[in-house]
């Protein structure tokens, strides 16, 4: 590698995919949740160990890197899946065989089921990078699919991004239509109701058409499609529809996809993210609340976010369900494993609250103070607190130190008006 055409601290530390070159060619084709650590961890001391040496081999051939930032990770895995179809890198289809690939099957009938199948049970008289008019589903009930997308070269990846597209567009998948009842997923939310009627096959048609749109990285164009049809709905008064649209087009723009994240970093699962979150003011004035960071035992000051409250005088509490709520729109910081906030059961119960209507599964602690203002006991999860008791202190001291720091320079600049 030419480390003077790489330089790994320019890397952002974003979503997105990333391309190994040799001049024009295209090596190699990735994805990551964070491309600076991803591209990073191709050049560490045990590459043969965790890559194997098919691609060690493609990293010394490669004499460039460049990359393209997406918004989500979800999107990342979709675009790779998308450019691997078109270029059909040397070094991602010698990894892995075209028939262990995963795909994605619109299948072609008047209320389309979304699936998800092995290349192997794919059978045409086409390549699968050819054309895909004659494919045909290899099971019991073969079919002629409308659409494929992929390939994806992690399945549980691919299910995990299937579930957090199926809560933005609820599709059909095995339910059988003329049910007597809604199926399971109906009543969770998941399906729209085809299997027992409740949803029209015109209505339907929008749902695969966006699905279709996002599987082919067009989530600009759902956005506006959506916002032109919210604006129509509200000129006809129909604000109820309109309304379910405006929450759609807000999750398409808040995508969570943890739990890719944290597939994404399952080699890396020793290394530790920490939290911690404090409030500060003086009877409401001045009230200010902060994020600092521990990764691995060591503050990352960088990596420290400081906020204005804006909302919530005097009650530490809906301060700090403002912090997080303001905190979790960044989804392009790095999620934390724990969370560790200052106080005690309210302020467990306010962060599990706004994670659970994230859908995300992080641990919360909280650092209980005696009269003192000196740690007596943590509570929250018994085996995050025991086993990184030391880490949850210093995070929780170092966001009391930085809360009353920020605090101290915001009644100064208060004084000085």
């Amino acid at each position: 590698m030419n480390s003077q055409v790489f330089n790994r601290t320019k890397l952002p530390d974003f979503p997105g995919v990333y391309f190994f070159m040799k001049g024009k060619q295209i090596l190699y084709i990735g994805k990551a949740t964070s491309l600076r650590d991803r591209v990073r961890s191709y050049f560490s001391n045990d590459l043969i160990a965790t890559r194997g040496p098919l691609l060690v081999d493609m990293v010394f051939k490669a004499d460039k890197i460049t990359f393209e930032k997406t918004d989500s990770v979800l999107e990342a895995i979709i675009l790779e899946a998308n450019l691997i179809k078109k270029y059909q890198p040397k070094y991602n289809t010698k990894e892995k065989d075209n028939k262990s690939f995963n795909y994605v099957v619109i299948t072609r009938e008047d209320f389309p089921r979304v699936l998800v199948e092995r290349g192997r049970n794919l059978e045409s008289n086409d390549t699968l990078f050819g054309s895909e008019k004659r494919f045909l589903l290899g099971k019991s009930d073969p079919i002629s699919p409308q659409s494929i997308f992929g390939p994806f070269p992690n399945a549980t990846q691919l299910k995990e991004a299937l579930k957090i597209i199926r809560k933005i567009f609820p599709f059909r998948d095995r339910c059988k239509i003329g049910q007597d009842r809604p199926c399971f997923n109906y009543q969770i939310g998941l399906c729209p109701g085809v299997c027992a009627g409740l949803i029209s096959k015109k209505e339907y048609s929008k749902i695969i058409k966006n699905i279709s749109l996002f599987f082919e990285g067009k989530k600009t164009q759902i956005i506006k499609n959506l916002e032109k049809e919210m604006g129509f709905l509200a000129r006809e008064h129909k604000f109820e529809e309109a309304n379910k649209i405006k929450k759609t087009i807000f999750a398409l723009n808040h995508i969570q996809d943890v739990a890719l994240v944290k597939e994404e970093y399952k080699k890396t699962e020793d290394s530790l993210r920490i939290e911690a979150y404090d409030i500060a003011h003086i009877s409401g004035s001045a009230n200010v609340g902060v994020m600092v960071v521990l990764e691995d035992g060591e503050p990352a000051k960088n990596e420290y976010r400081k906020f204005k409250i804006n909302n919530s005088r005097q009650n530490d509490v809906a301060a700090l369900k403002e912090v997080l709520e303001r905190r979790f729109t960044h989804e392009e910081w790095s999620f934390p494993q724990v969370i560790v906030v200052d106080g005690g059961k309210a302020q467990i119960n306010i962060a599990r609250k706004i994670l659970e209507s994230l859908s995300l599964k992080i641990p919360v602690v909280s650092v209980l103070k005696n009269e003192y203002h000196k740690p007596k006991a943590v509570m929250g999860d018994k085996n995050i607190s025991s086993k990184y008791s030391n880490e949850i202190l210093l995070a929780n001291n170092e966001a009391h130190r930085f809360a009353i720091k920020y605090h101290r320079n915001t009644l100064a600049q208060k004084a000085l008006i």
